[in-house]
């Protein structure tokens, strides 16, 4: 699912990934307001990649609900043009299918992704997953998070508020051809109104 292209930058792209279920409005649903039946609910996984610098959606992609974040990966980066500096994403997706997508179309690119506390070292060369093992284990996952820049994450987080707070928290299939359809307008909405300007928190003593 493309996302209408953006503002050439020369500088690699820092990815912030992350999912959320979005209920589908469909004859189930219909039937609960009308009759008051219950219904099997339906679900989607909307998963998203956030440009940490300018906070926009930079791929967007819907899939049933049972898909892993992991496999959601590669179709999010087959959907960024130009260079990847890092992706970063939270435990779910700690995996060597995660670090394997990554490598393969962006090697340079770092991967920030916390690992498992049941995770152990590699009996190969040392990877980037190692790495974090080992600044874990010499500083806390507390200090690993400081200094690798996985608090940023929280971006996408709140990417998620906003699509759920302004577009919505369901999608409506009867209305539209394709649900995909339908989230990458939601994902259009919010970055057009994120290249307005975003709010500037301050802090009050």
């Amino acid at each position: 699912m493309i996302l209408p292209e953006r503002v050439e930058r020369k500088e690699p792209l820092h990815l912030l990934v992350d999912s959320t279920g979005i209920k589908i409005y469909g004859e189930g649903e219909w039937l609960d307001q009308k009759h008051g039946v219950r219904s099997c609910r339906r679900w989607r996984k909307l998963h998203l990649a956030v440009d940490a610098d300018t906070h926009e959606i930079a791929a967007v992609e819907l899939t049933p609900d049972d898909v892993g974040d992991v496999s959601a990966v590669a179709d999010l980066l087959d959907q960024i043009e130009g260079p990847v500096g890092s992706m970063t994403g939270d435990g779910a997706y700690d995996g060597q299918v995660v670090y394997d997508a990554v490598a393969k179309r962006h090697p340079d690119a770092a991967v920030i992704i916390p690992p498992r506390s049941t995770a152990v070292s590699s009996q190969t060369a040392s990877t980037q997953r190692d790495k974090h093992l080992e600044t874990i284990a010499r500083h806390g996952r507390i200090g690993w998070q400081r200094s690798s820049g996985y608090c940023r994450r929280s971006l996408v987080e709140t990417a998620m508020y906003r699509y759920k707070t302004i577009i919505g928290r369901r999608l409506h299939p009867r209305t539209l051809p394709n649900p995909k359809t339908e989230a990458k307008i939601g994902c259009n909405v919010l970055n057009r109104m994120t290249s307005l300007g975003m709010p500037v928190s301050v802090r009050v003593n």
